[in-house]
Order: structure tokens, then C-alpha cells, then sequence
């Protein structure tokens, strides 16, 4: 089935966020928008509940005194409050600024303070302190809206006290919210995302409305997903990954059940039975390590059925992607492990998902095929907060794994002469805040974008990323490594593993910092007598060194010589996001690892 690549949509898409919105809950008044959990059980509102909430709350907004552009930050988690308060602003005319709620005091401080903000929402008591500790340094921010902090009736005021100010001023000015709405331009500003640098201070990247509807419209334009659909979003919200779900959201008009508790996904995904989801590619993997890992600790008959279940299934797949028939006896086997097997692994994520979106890193072809073989597909996505996220996308009609699709209609793609990926179209930033220099850096006089990541577009059209730029090294010997490939390879072949690190910048040969998933960690060691032991003592230990080492083996005889780990070290803890070693979203902060590990790295030459 081909790709609808027409782009004729861009033509007559809603001027704006706030205007598709509430074409939106005009057409979808009284079905489901939202579900979100409340103690242990899920609440549920209509899109015309939800358009109540929203236009109370960005009628307080204006009762505060925000105008056009002006910015109100989010400090805030992944939850239903957070989306209210950004359609608000929305409404409002006003302009998001996001803030990731591990983001310590003074870099929310600097964010808040470089983008201006009037208002800020808070989620609860820890980010308030954040901002009463920073009071000083934030003298443009007159009010706080807290989520589900204490409010002092002063400078902290509650969303029930928002929308009671909003109450009287919509009294007065009764179509104050469609009004802004509708004056509200497509190049005006609608969203600041600081971007995680691994050095120096985060850049504001500036994404105007249209940039919004457009990647919500083109998504639609594709006929993949429906109001029939439900999506289940814990993606941060801070990020653009999650933004642009909520913009095909509006186009679209599926429900979304909304919890940003990493710890309890695959727990929700039970419960809620998604048709679709949006993930980083560290929630694949650490679902493919996981199953594999329990099935390996079965051993006997079951890990042999698991074993040979897969072998059929990636077989069966192969055949299929190649448009080759499956011969009959082999078909025969696939239903019978399809029921035993593969149907069980279905209903870990809520036995109704049609496909998963992966973005915000590389995911591993194997990872992929592994899932697929099992009957999940997991489409892979590509792009930046500077495109508004989502600038290629595989259609669950037309993919290859190992590639980040097509284009989307109304963008453009071309490799410039060193392999650097440069991006043309509606989703396109309009530069980073304050930063002139930057932006000029960024963006060609003619609106290309650089994205600072090398690829190539095969004769089908589809994207395939090898590395980023800046990751890429050269050997001692002269040879050039892309370690990203290389780690992303391991992942596939280590169910233990959590980080892998490839270094070797004009050094001799490649090493690599290895860390290990904490909870296949403590299955392991209970399974081989280390229960009592601590995480670092059980990465120590002689039988994981060895264990680990082996995968090692595995990975190096793939690889061209001068690409082989000669050396390696696991590290005696996981990199997260507290420690500023992971973003957000979940990519490793390189430089921070190795500046963290500097001695660490050089003794693996000596």
C-alpha cells in the first residue's frame, strides 16, 4: 500500500494549537479525551469536559494578566493537569516554556528566567521549593499555579483557584477564549523547549503553532490512527516526543489514558490496553531483556519451546517481508507457538496494541525483528526538538527496520557532501532563544536545518541514521568508528545489559564502559546464590565478569577488527537521569560518562 504523500493538507490545517483544539472538542464533544489515574482506578473525561476545564483555566490565565507570547513555564511531570495547563496557555495566546521536573533549582531558574516567564505551574511541593529557593532570580514570575502542592494564597495559588479567577472573567468577557484563539497568527510563538545540552546551559528552542498542527495533521493525513484508537502517554511531556503526540492527539481525536510513572508501564499497559504507544527505545529493550532473561531462568522444556518458538517466528517473518510464501508445515508450527508463546508476550502490553512509535534515540534492528516475531510492531521515528519531533515516521504498511521511514508530507530531506542530515519544512524551528549565533549555526540562510546526525536515504526513500556527528571517532590507526552502531548491537545480544559505551578517539583500539539493568541484576543474583548482596558487589563478582565477557566475545565477532572491545569495564552503577548522566528522554550524556569516568578510561590503556 503506498504512502499518502500528498501534502495538500498543509493548505487548509487550523491556523493553531488553540483553534484545532477546540475544533476538536467540537467535533468530539462527548466522547472520551482522557483517563488518568485517581488513588487505584482510572477517571475518565469527554473532550467536552475537558474543553470546560481548559477554557476556565486560560480565562484565569488572562484574569493574571498574560498577553500574547508571553511565557508560562511547566515545572511538572508527565500527568493530566500538565496537559490542561498547556492548553490553557494555548488558549490563552501565551507561549509554553517546559521544564523537566529533575531539572535542579538553578537550571529551572535559568530556564524560567531566559524565557521570561509570568506564570509558572508547579507540580507539587518539591518543585515549588524549587522556585521559592530561587525566588530572587526569578523576578518576572508574579504568580504559581501548582498541580498538587499547598498553595499559601499568595504567590502559590491552586488550579481550583485559577479557574474561580477565570469564572469572573469570563462573566465579563464571555467570549474572551475563542476570541484569542482565533487572533492567534501560525508563526506566533507557542512552545519553548530547552533542549539538555551535555555542556554549557540549555538552548531554548522556539516552536511556533503551525509547527504544532502540522505534525498533528500530517500524522492524520496518513490514515493510520482514528478516534477509534486509545493511546497510552507517559512520555515526559518536557519533551518534544511527548508534545507532538498531544498535537496528532487533537488532529486524530483517540483517548489518551495519561500516567508518567516510569516504574508502572508495562504494569498500565495491562490495565488500560492501548491500541498504540509511544516509547524510548531503553523501555524495548528493557522489555526484551526481561522476558528473555525469565524464560532463560525456566530452562528445561520451556526455554526450549521459547528458543525454537522464535526461530520459526523470525523465520516466518523474514519470508514475509521478502514476499516469499511460507510453506505449509512451517505455518503450522507459527500458530501453534503463536498461541503458546507469543500470544502470552501480547498480553504483557495489553493484548490490543496494533503498533509502538520508538523515538528519541536508535533502536536495535534485532530488537525490532525480535518483537515483530512475536507479532508487536514497533515503528521507528526520527527527529529533533529543533523539527518539532517527528519529521520521518515508517507506516505500518510500508517499513524496514533498522530505518526511521519515510519524510512526512511537507517536509523535505537531503544529505549534505560530509552525510549530515539537513531537514526543510512547516515543523522546522524558528531558531533558539537569545541566541542568534546559534540559531545561524543551525539553520542555512535558505531554512535547512542542520541535524548534527549522518545518514543516508536508500533508493525506496527510507532514512537510515548511522551516528551522530559529534559521537564519531577516529582510530590512532586512522580507522573511523561509529560507536552507536557498535552499541547498539550489544543491546541486542546482552538481555543484562543497560548502558554501552564505546570508546577509542585516537587511541590504539576500542574499549567500552559498560552498566547493567538494576532489576535484571537482582533476578540474576538471586538465581545464583548473591541475593544478600548489593548491586555492586554482584556486577563484581567473578561469575558476572564472566557472564558479561562472554556477550563481549559474541559482539566481537561481529565486528571488523579494528572495531573489536579489546577491553571493558562494568560500571558499579546505572547511569540515570538523577546523577545527569541520562537526559530525560533517555540518551546518554557522552562527555558527562566520560569526564565522569575519565581515569577509569585511560586505565583501560595503560
Amino acid at each position: 500500500m503506498p504512502i499518502n504523500n500528498d501534502a495538500s493538507f498543509v493548505e487548509t490545517m487550523p491556523r493553531n494549537v488553540a483553534v484545532q483544539f477546540l475544533e476538536r472538542v467540537d467535533k468530539s464533544g462527548p466522547r472520551e479525551a482522557y483517563r488518568y489515574p485517581v488513588g487505584d482506578t482510572w477517571e475518565s473525561v469527554t473532550w467536552r469536559e475537558v474543553g470546560d476545564q481548559v477554557t476556565r483555566l486560560a480565562a484565569g490565565l488572562m484574569a493574571l494578566g498574560i498577553e500574547p507570547e508571553q511565557r508560562v513555564g511547566i515545572v511538572s511531570g508527565t500527568r493530566y493537569e500538565w496537559i490542561l495547563g498547556d492548553l490553557a496557555i494555548m488558549c490563552a495566546g501565551a507561549a509554553t516554556t517546559t521544564v523537566y521536573p529533575s531539572t535542579n533549582a538553578e537550571d529551572t531558574a535559568y530556564i524560567l528566567s531566559d524565557s521570561e516567564c509570568r506564570i509558572v505551574f508547579a507540580e507539587d511541593d518539591s518543585q515549588i521549593a524549587k522556585l521559592v529557593e530561587q525566588k530572587a532570580e526569578i523576578p518576572h514570575v508574579a504568580k504559581v499555579v501548582t498541580f498538587a502542592g499547598s498553595a499559601d494564597g499568595d504567590w502559590v495559588i491552586g488550579m481550583d483557584e485559577l479557574s474561580a479567577l477565570g469564572d469572573g472573567y469570563l462573566a465579563d468577557n464571555p467570549t474572551a477564549v475563542t476570541d484569542h484563539a482565533e487572533a492567534i497568527q501560525p508563526d506566533q510563538l507557542a512552545t519553548l523547549i530547552y533542549t539538555s545540552g551535555t555542556t554549557g546551559r540549555p538552548k531554548g528552542v522556539r516552536l511556533r503553532h503551525r509547527s504544532w498542527v502540522y505534525e498533528g495533521e500530517a500524522i492524520r493525513a496518513q490514515d493510520i490512527l482514528s478516534e477509534d484508537d486509545l493511546q497510552f502517554l507517559w512520555l515526559p511531556m518536557a519533551h518534544s516526543f511527548g508534545k507532538v503526540l498531544l498535537s496528532t492527539q487533537m488532529a486524530c481525536g483517540f483517548a489518551t489514558a495519561v500516567d508518567g510513572r516510569i516504574e508502572l508501564i508495562i504494569d498500565n499497559l495491562a490495565v488500560v490496553k492501548p491500541t498504540f504507544m509511544g516509547a524510548a527505545p531503553r523501555i524495548f529493550e528493557k522489555a526484551h531483556g526481561r522476558i528473555v532473561t525469565m524464560q532463560a531462568a525456566e530452562g528445561g522444556a520451556k526455554e526450549k519451546l521459547f528458543k525454537k518458538a522464535f526461530e520459526v517466528g523470525l523465520e516466518v517473518d523474514r519470508l514475509k517481508r521478502e514476499g516469499k510464501s511460507v510453506p505449509l508445515p512451517l505455518k503450522l508450527q507459527h500458530a501453534v507457538f503463536d498461541k503458546l508463546v507469543f500470544t502470552k508476550i501480547r498480553d504483557r502490553f495489553g493484548g490490543r496494541v496494533r503498533f509502538f512509535i520508538s523515538g528519541a534515540a536508535a533502536l536495535n534492528r534485532e530488537v525490532a525483528e525480535w518483537f515483530h516475531a512475536a507479532g508487536i510492531l514497533i515503528l521507528e521515528g526520527y527527529g529533533l526538538t529543533e523539527t518539532s519531533a517527528g519529521s520521518f515516521v515508517n507506516h505500518p504498511d510500508q517499513y524496514k527496520f533498522g530505518s526511521v521511514g519515510h519524510i512526512v508530507a511537507g517536509s523535505e530531506v537531503k544529505i549534505a557532501e560530509d552525510g549530515e542530515v539537513l531537514i526543510k519544512g512547516p515543523g522546522v524551528m524558528e531558531g533558539y532563544h537569545n541566541l542568534p549565533e546559534q540559531t545561524a549555526e543551525t539553520l542555512t540562510e535558505d531554512g535547512w536545518l542542520r541535524t548534527g546526525d549522518i545518514g543516508e536515504v536508500d533508493s525506496d526513500g527510507f532514512l537510515k541514521i548511522t551516528d551522530r556527528k559529534k559521537d564519531l571517532f577516529k582510530t590512532s590507526g586512522g580507522k573511523y568508528i561509529a560507536p552507536s552502531a557498535i552499541e547498539s548491537q550489544f543491546k541486542a545480544i546482552c538481555p543484562y545489559v543497560s548502558q554501552f559505551l564505546v570508546h577509542g578517539s585516537e587511541r590504539n583500539y576500542c574499549v567500552a564502559l559498560i552498566t547493567l539493568d538494576p532489576d535484571q541484576v537482582t533476578g540474576w543474583a538471586e538465581a545464583n546464590g548473591m541475593a544478600d548482596k548489593s548491586y555492586a558487589e554482584v556486577v563484581r563478582s567473578e561469575a558476572m565478569q564472566t557472564m558479561i565477557a562472554g556477550y563481549v566475545d559474541q559482539l566481537n565477532a561481529r565486528l571488523n577488527r579494528w572495531e573489536t572491545i579489546k577491553k571493558h569495564e562494568i560500571l558499579d552503577h546505572d547511569l540515570t537521569v538523577e546523577s545527569g548522566e541520562l537526559t530525560p528522554s533517555m540518551k546518554v550524556k557522552r562527555k558527562v560518562v566520560e569526564e565522569q569516568n575519565k581515569e577509569l578510561i585511560d586505565s583501560l590503556y595503560a
